[in-house]
């Protein structure tokens, strides 16, 4: 059997649905004797116990010349190699394949779902066991090998004390897979931060059928997903309250607005209400109302990702979720009209697409020095948010130079 092949997210020992060849038994013997490449077969404790009673009755049929202990050794080997072809059978025309959505949310569940399917005719697959990580990929390049004989004391104490980023967890099968049917499992994971994450099928395995031996495939099924920033929780002042209820301009467009903008023809849905009864006798014809609509202020987010700007980590980190929350609920409520990421340029949020593109780099953004960036000329800076550090720890955002929002 060939390694793992991947085409159209599935994957496995076989890849896609292979297509139906004679069966041979040479094939047969030749995939059990050399197996393919990534498989591994363990021999378990009792499997371990069973070979060691084997070579104990096989060495004492010998010297005994004893043909009840021949046959015992006989029906040792058969259960040992009984247990190898049913393991076989047990992977074969299995394949798998991740599900999961496009962008994830930090510190939320993400729902992460592996297929399993079946594509043999006869056999069901019973027992399997999958394991799946989840890696964080970061920009930094792999640190060179070291040896502790020369570290000092406290940066072993702190290379140990790290925390493994790396999260694992195992899925194993209840029930079983019936030919031609397919099996899905779920693992609820939730992200510890943002930015770009790995998620990898490690590898599947089984202990079917009797559990003398741990069949194991290595899956190599690699899949990336962008998690966002966490929403957080700030404190609202009262710049930003003042934007949001009291500024309202009004735009000579139809609407809901409290003002008159014009008179037109009835159309059918309209509501009663709005039938202007002196008009429509005067013209002889109905005539609804139209007022005009409340446009309110709409403001452009400005997010400087320069190093000097953020001192601390933690800081940049705060106001990365606080920018990005603020985002939301602005685009949400109609009031987002421009962004601007570092010294990228500034860029009109329109549609949904345009607002996860945004959260997009938010993920994966970092501080970098920005010293020598140009300044874009702006005409009007009116209703303009920006950012800065509060104290040691805290964060705060900006309209026009007064505080809005704090976390």
């Amino acid at each position: 059997m060939a390694g793992p092949v991947k085409h159209d997210g599935w994957a496995g020992p076989n890849g896609v649905k292979p297509p139906r060849r004679p069966f041979r038994w040479r094939h047969l013997v030749w995939a059990i004797i050399y197996p393919g490449r990534h498989q591994h077969m363990v021999p378990t404790v009792s499997g371990m116990l069973l070979i060691g009673l084997s070579l104990g009755v096989g060495t004492a049929a010998y010297n005994a010349s004893n043909n009840i202990l021949f046959i015992t050794l006989a029906l040792l080997l058969a259960c040992l190699i009984l247990s190898g072809v049913l393991s076989w059978l047990n992977f074969s025309r299995l394949r798998w394949r991740l599900l999961f959505p496009p962008a994830a949310r930090a510190e939320q569940p993400v729902p992460i779902t592996l297929e399993l399917a079946n594509d043999k005719r006869l056999l069901p697959t019973y027992g399997l066991e999958c394991l799946l990580s989840a890696r964080p990929i970061g920009d930094a390049a792999p640190a060179a090998p070291q040896t502790t004989f020369t570290a000092r004391g406290k940066d072993v104490k702190a290379i140990l004390q790290r925390p493994n980023q790396v999260v694992e967890n195992r899925l194993r099968q209840h029930g079983r897979i019936d030919p031609s049917d397919l099996l899905t499992l779920d693992w609820p994971w939730v992200p510890a931060k943002r930015g770009q994450w790995e998620i990898e099928l490690i590898a599947v395995g089984s202990l079917f059928p009797f559990g003398f031996f741990h069949k194991r495939l290595g899956a190599r099924l690699r899949r990336m997903i962008t998690v966002w920033p966490a929403p957080i929780d700030y404190q609202r002042d009262a710049a930003f309250g003042g934007h949001a209820s009291g500024q309202a301009a009004r735009l000579a467009r139809a609407g809901q607005g409290g003002d008159l903008h014009a008179l037109r023809r009835y159309a059918a849905g309209d509501s009663h209400r709005l039938i202007h009864w002196k008009a429509s006798a005067r013209s002889g014809r109905l005539l609804v109302r139209q007022f005009a609509a409340e446009a309110t202020e709409r403001h452009e987010l400005h997010f400087p990702t320069d190093a000097a700007w953020w001192p601390r980590e933690e800081q940049f980190e705060k106001a990365v979720r606080l920018a990005a929350t603020l985002a939301e609920e602005l685009f949400h409520a109609g009031r987002l009209h421009r962004v601007e990421l570092g010294a990228g340029p500034p860029r009109p949020i329109r549609h949904v697409r345009d607002l996860e593109a945004i959260l997009d780099e938010l993920a994966v953004c970092s501080r970098r020095d920005e010293s020598g960036a140009p300044v874009p000329a702006r005409a009007n800076l009116r209703s303009v948010i920006t950012f800065k550090p509060e104290g040691t720890t805290g964060v705060c955002a900006y309209i026009d130079g007064k505080p809005a929002a704090t976390a």
